[in-house]
């Protein structure tokens, strides 16, 4: 059963205007949402620094654009992510918003699964978003505020077997979108979480879709298309930008109606 094409969706015509001349720190920037979230924030002319652990795909993204730069960093070094935010707020100017994108859903059967693969799937999935919102902190209280977006899944929502480490550390991603969004709302620092559901990357069209994953697009989706990055990387600029600004501690589900 052949997959049907994948939209080519850009960013034409999409403008934020609130967002030019804006910091924006992107982890896990370098392919996949992430890439396609780099390519939206400077496309709406913002100064862009993303982590990635893939040097050569994210420096060849960070040459493609004007004021992107790229920092490659294991998000799972607590130490390297940090000083990674460091070397970028230089060039970047600081930031004003923070896009916490970094995950692997790598599929595990609960069984098989070991305190180690545990800590480590938490490591990717959950640990770099908090200790990424703390480095920024004191840079967006300076400048009078921020926005933190925060990425989940519908993996939990559905119910969706074979990853529930992945599916656990994304259900919490609500839990730390809204405690953090209590903290730091004085701070003039709003704190958001996007929920895409199944986004045609180049990742997930290789590794997991397949006869039965189109069946299932075809039968959960109300809509009838595919959700791409650009879809994704729509609702998180819209969340950065002042078309935002009394919104905080909410999630946006952009999963064509699946959840």
């Amino acid at each position: 059963m052949p997959h049907p094409a994948i939209p080519a969706v850009d960013f034409a015509g999409v403008v934020f205007h609130s967002l030019r001349g804006q910091g924006v720190l992107v982890t896990g920037g370098a392919s996949g949402i992430g890439a396609d979230i780099v390519r939206g924030f400077a496309a709406q002319g913002c100064r862009v620094g993303f982590v990635d652990r893939d040097a050569v795909a994210g420096q060849a993204l960070a040459d493609a654009h004007e004021q992107v730069f790229f920092a490659a960093c294991d998000v799972t070094d607590v130490a390297a992510l940090r000083q990674a935010i460091t070397t970028l707020a230089g060039p970047v100017g600081g930031f004003d918003v923070l896009v916490n994108n970094v995950a692997n859903d790598d599929r595990h059967a609960i069984e098989d699964v070991t305190p180690a693969y545990f800590d480590q799937r938490v490591a990717v999935n959950f640990r770099p978003h908090f200790f990424a919102a703390q480095a920024v902190l004191p840079g967006m209280r300076a400048r009078g505020g921020g926005a933190i977006v925060n990425l989940g899944s519908v993996s939990w929502k559905i119910k969706g077997a074979g990853y529930a480490v992945y599916a656990s550390c994304k259900s919490a991603m609500l839990g730390f979108t809204r405690v953090l969004a209590g903290e730091l709302g004085r701070d003039n620092i709003r704190v958001n979480c996007v929920v895409p559901g199944w986004v045609m990357t180049e990742r997930q069209v290789s590794l997991w879709l397949d006869e039965q994953g189109e069946r299932e697009l075809e039968r959960n989706q109300c809509l009838g298309g595919r959700l791409v990055g650009t879809d994704i990387a729509h609702m998180v600029m819209f969340l950065a930008a002042d078309t935002a600004r009394m919104i905080t501690a909410q999630e946006f589900v952009v999963d064509a109606g699946w959840s």
